[in-house]
């Protein structure tokens, strides 16, 4: 099925084989807050919502060669190696795969979602980054898993919130700095204790870091754009978009 014109299509260096997109929130069923296409992070509670959300992924589900493998996501760094799609979500904020037609997924509103992969696609690997997972090194954990060398991987970051519009504290700003001082340029003073920080600087120095030279994408603001994106520091009671990566199992053969 042909994704909406408004869903985001990594543009990266990589294999055919490689697939991925990041919905927007056109194009689904849900409503007020979580309008259109919530994907599962709003208020279930929420009379009619579940009905909502689950139609919702039956519609991007049809975009997809299966079903996606979602996360419980907790803002962590544990990430698991799929092989198979599992009975339920696996506890992670990372994914990665070497199989073929099994996509991986994680659900955003703010944080950074990391799509990897190994430019002649052998494995491909997804990252839920905001700023805690960031810090304590999911992106490194999801690099580990693949089994590749980082300088045969492309990562390419998609929707999160801008460093016009995420004032942080002194602790975020001291986390980041203790384990890397460069990570002072990722950061910019705004009044005595609160700072304006980037997340797509911060995933860059990371990767960089990690050994990841080919680094495309993070040009879009989640905070800015309520047209398009969701974003929990903006309204507070909002959905989720889906980051989605898999392996085309046509190309792949």
């Amino acid at each position: 099925m042909p994704l909406p014109a408004d869903w985001i299509v990594p543009d990266w260096p990589v294999a055919p084989s490689v697939r991925g997109f990041v919905t927007t929130r056109s194009g689904g069923v849900s409503a007020a807050s979580y309008a259109t296409l919530d994907l599962g992070g709003g208020a279930l509670a929420t009379p009619g919502h579940g009905a909502a959300v689950a139609a919702n992924r039956r519609r991007v589900a049809r975009c997809l060669p299966a079903a996606p493998v979602w996360l419980r996501q907790v803002h962590g760094t544990e990430v698991v190696h799929v092989k198979r799609l599992p009975a339920a979500p696996p506890t992670a904020d990372g994914a990665v795969t070497r199989v073929a037609g099994l996509p991986l997924a994680v659900l955003a509103a703010d944080c950074l979602p990391v799509l990897l992969a190994e430019r002649r696609g052998a494995v491909i690997g997804i990252a839920h980054a905001g700023w805690r997972g960031l810090a304590s090194g999911v992106v490194e954990r999801t690099l580990d898993a693949m089994g590749c060398a980082p300088t045969d991987v492309c990562a390419w970051l998609g929707p999160a919130i801008g460093a016009a519009a995420f004032e942080v504290g002194d602790d975020v700003r001291d986390d980041f700095m203790r384990r890397d001082a460069a990570a002072a340029t990722a950061f910019a003073p705004v009044r005595p204790g609160k700072w304006r920080a980037s997340l797509v600087t911060l995933a860059r120095q990371r990767l960089a870091a990690a050994g990841v030279a080919c680094v495309t994408g993070g040009t879009w603001c989640t905070a800015t754009d309520s047209t398009r994106f969701f974003s929990y520091r903006r309204d507070g009671v909002t959905g989720r978009l889906g980051a989605f990566i898999y392996l085309d199992p046509e190309a792949a053969r």
